[in-house]
């Protein structure tokens, strides 16, 4: 497994990070198997560990805990804060009060006294970056954390940070962790640039978007609307909606771009964000052995020109052909009150 630096920390982390979402309550709920998931992740080179308190309400970090005894010195790991962890206003969001809060719980569940990379897993808009950034800086000086990142900021937010990093002595955020695929590629625009101009790293999340790369969808039937997260997530799955009748067209013309190539389709889609210059690992989750083994055998796989060139072709650069597939709704849009002046204002 291929190691890189992680934006200018001096830690080197490998191409693939095993993202654990899929341990625990979510999906995977047999905790010893998912315990063997990590094992042979890590006993293939991957040393790069990323979860979440959110993820399943925080069994995904007991699990990940359970697995880095004995082993923890010798894996990079990650989590983040920002999701809401009970019916409380104050248990979620991104100031000193809960991040301060938290830290300790995320440290308690991974049964760890350090986290490698602690991230804001999304913009706070409640929350002044500033208040943010210093509680974090106090969480680096006191040790329990390494190295600070953001998880899906747009590019002008990563900015906000690091010029408030700058002005107030802050630390900054060393990474981002956008999602990234061939299907959903509108961080090319501004996010990556700006990840790379401040010298950050970047480990992607999503390289089979929810799935459409997986190779389990070909025709509109594989679509299944009525369990599971094409349900609860509808409008990213729903055939009949013309930007998700976009994406399955474009899975069909992958699926034979990568059988001309050798190769199979989640093996082409997650080589093709690996390929981008300024990511540093591409974030993988697999749910069982066999998947992770799948995706382990396509680690060393490197696209041509040609193959890249027909990727542009199917899915133009900066392209997400379903927007929902940004994972983010700037508050200026989603809040209809920031749009409409009121009568008589």
């Amino acid at each position: 497994m291929k190691r890189r630096i992680l934006g200018g920390t001096g830690i080197s982390v490998s191409e693939y990070a095993l993202g654990t979402m899929m341990f625990g309550a979510w999906a995977n709920r047999d905790h010893d198997e998912s315990v063997r998931i990590i094992h042979r992740a890590l006993d293939a080179g991957i040393n790069f560990v990323d979860t979440a308190d959110i993820y399943s309400a925080g069994e995904s970090e007991e699990i990940v805990g359970k697995a880095l005894k004995g082993r923890r010195e010798d894996v990079v790991l990650a989590t983040k804060v920002f999701n809401s962890m009970g019916p409380d206003a104050n248990h979620g969001g991104n100031s000193r009060r809960w991040i301060t809060r938290e830290i300790e719980n995320s440290l308690r569940r991974l049964g760890t006294d350090y986290i490698d990379l602690y991230q804001i897993h999304r913009p706070d808009p409640a929350t002044d970056i500033d208040e943010t950034l210093s509680v974090l800086s106090d969480l680096v000086r006191a040790g329990k954390v390494r190295a600070v990142g953001c998880s899906t900021f747009p590019a002008e937010q990563i900015v906000e940070g690091h010029w408030t990093s700058e002005r107030r002595g802050h630390v900054r955020f060393r990474s981002e962790q956008p999602p990234y695929s061939i299907l959903a590629r509108s961080v090319e625009a501004a996010v990556l640039p700006t990840a790379r101009k401040y010298g950050m790293g970047v480990l992607t999340w999503g390289p089979l978007s929810a799935g459409w790369l997986s190779g389990r969808y070909t025709k509109p039937s594989d679509i299944d609307l009525t369990g599971g997260r094409s349900a609860l997530e509808r409008h990213k799955f729903d055939p009949s909606l013309p930007e998700n009748a976009r994406k399955l067209e474009a899975v069909g013309r992958l699926a034979e771009l990568a059988s001309d190539a050798g190769l199979s389709l989640p093996h082409l889609a997650v080589a093709f964000v690996r390929s981008h210059p300024a990511v540093t690992s591409v974030i993988i989750g697999p749910r069982t052995m066999e998947q992770l083994d799948d995706l382990l055998a396509g680690a060393d796989v490197e696209l041509s020109e040609d193959v890249l060139d027909r990727i542009d072709e199917i899915v133009p650069p900066g392209t997400d052909l379903n927007r929902a597939d940004s994972y983010y709704e700037p508050p200026a849009l989603a809040d209809k009150a920031q749009r409409r002046r009121r009568a008589g204002a």
